[in-house]
């Protein structure tokens, strides 16, 4: 029997388009979600008018726009649907398949036997002073802890004294003490227009308002930013500038001088998360370099490591900024934990870390490669190194209604809704193609993504 949903109430975005619109990209949201279900019932037009206090024409016309977008299925005489297995074209022979995760942006598992070897010896050696490693240690790194943080950014073309660098439990917990310091509840950051849903979860969190800059082939557009700092005189400009999350693009050498310039000329800080700075063979200068004055640099261990090792180096403007990140750090996450440090400077210093960095970098090229064969040509946006995607979609399917049909095939994805700060979401979705250790699962994966890509939502054929 199908489910009723005559209890939904969709939750919708205000001032993000017409109504009816904000009804189909809801439901659309809560099947990715997993909140309404295939052949789940939706309530009745007239009653979900009175429920959101509007007119039942735009509830029939988001109804009519969601079966458009191949959401919903509405037969004569029964009421409105959640489009099942015969709209999506989905048998169940692949709905019962174990997921397979392509939403979580993790690089790819690339240990060799010989690199686990050394990996292991490393952990085995940070044991010998376990009293030590129990003990609390300094607010912001030991000053061996530092001094390996500072070997590892030089990889980076960063000449950072130890004393500058704070050590702290993984980039999110950076992030957090940075812009816990230095914006106040209620004022404005700057970021890209599409950015890291870390970011938007933090401000949300802190109370901060996110201003969305356009972006260009080489970035922030550096005049957009100049006209927010006069209009909005934000806290910060917040940029991922290598690798972007999600659109993978890399800002150009001359765009991050130019938005040094305009931070001077305004006196706003930037906060460059260089979180997969480390993986491109070839790529611009960190603008930590072009602006150590400006900047707060935060570059994390788990893109270019392991996920799991939670372990990120921040460098500050100055010492006044390094002693208040401190305090921060202080008072959030109180410090790093030691084993986690000791063994990532043990593995910095014995080149462990850079092996396991060119194991990443070879099996992210070689999954690109495997993308590049299966994908439509220029259905999407990448780079060698990079361990994501940025699908644009045909003009016949909607981000949400693809989200929905993948994830009922048992693939993740996510919509560009996570990443817009404002306006209309564009029609793309981000595809992550590490995390999963097997290439025949992501090679399977990809495969029903470019057959879905081909074809319209009712037409999709059936994986067998």
């Amino acid at each position: 029997m199908p489910k009723n949903a005559n209890g939904w109430i969709p939750k919708l975005k205000k001032g993000h388009g017409p109504v009816y619109k904000l009804i189909a990209d809801a439901i659309g949201a809560d099947i990715a979600t997993g909140r309404l279900v295939a052949e789940q019932r939706l309530p009745a037009q007239r009653s979900l008018a009175d429920a959101l206090g509007i007119d039942f024409t735009t509830v029939a016309r988001a109804y009519t726009e969601a079966q458009k977008r191949g959401l919903v299925d509405s037969p004569v005489g029964r009421g409105t649907f959640v489009c099942g297995k015969r709209a999506l074209a989905i048998p169940r022979a692949v709905a019962a398949r174990p997921n397979v995760d392509l939403s979580m942006n993790m690089p790819p598992e690339a240990l060799t036997p010989e690199l686990m070897a050394l990996m292991r010896s490393g952990l085995s050696a940070i044991g010998g002073d376990m009293s030590a490693l129990l003990r609390y240690q300094d607010f912001g790194g030991s000053a061996l802890d530092r001094e390996a943080g500072a070997l590892w950014l030089r990889r980076r073309g960063l000449a950072i004294e130890p004393e500058r660098l704070l050590v702290v439990p993984g980039a999110q917990a950076a992030l957090m003490a940075i812009l816990s310091t230095i914006a106040p509840p209620g004022s404005v950051v700057c970021c890209e227009s599409l950015t890291y849903p870390g970011l938007r979860a933090l401000a949300s969190l802190l109370n901060l308002r996110l201003v969305g800059l356009p972006m260009d082939g080489e970035g922030i557009d550096a005049l957009a930013f100049a006209a927010a700092c006069a209009q909005y005189a934000p806290q910060a400009l917040y940029c991922n500038p290598t690798l972007l999350n999600p659109t993978t693009l890399t800002m150009s050498a001359q765009r991050r001088q130019a938005l040094v310039q305009v931070a001077r000329n305004y006196g706003v800080p930037i906060i460059e998360d260089d979180a997969y700075g480390f993986l491109p063979r070839s790529s611009p200068p960190p603008i930590a370099a072009i602006g150590a004055d400006v900047t707060y640099y935060v570059a994390g261990m788990a893109k270019c490591v392991g996920a799991g090792l939670r372990l990120a180096y921040i460098a500050a403007p100055d010492a006044v900024s390094t002693a208040r990140l401190a305090a921060a750090v202080r008072a959030t996450t109180v410090m790093a934990a030691p084993f986690t440090a000791a063994l990532a400077s043990r593995w910095i210093r014995e080149g462990t870390a850079d092996l396991a960095l060119n194991a990443i970098r070879k099996e992210s090229m070689a999954r690109q490669r495997l993308a590049a064969r299966i994908l439509p040509p220029h259905s999407y946006a990448s780079q060698p190194e990079a361990f994501h995607l940025w699908i644009r979609l045909p003009e016949q399917w909607d981000r949400l209604a693809l989200t929905a049909h993948l994830r009922a095939t048992g693939i993740g994805v996510v919509p560009s809704d996570a990443f817009a700060v404002d306006g209309q979401p564009p029609q793309a979705i981000r595809v992550c193609i590490g995390g999963i250790a097997d290439q025949e699962e992501i090679r399977q994966a990809l495969q029903r993504i470019a057959e879905a890509l081909q074809h319209s939502p009712l037409e999709t054929p059936a994986v067998l």
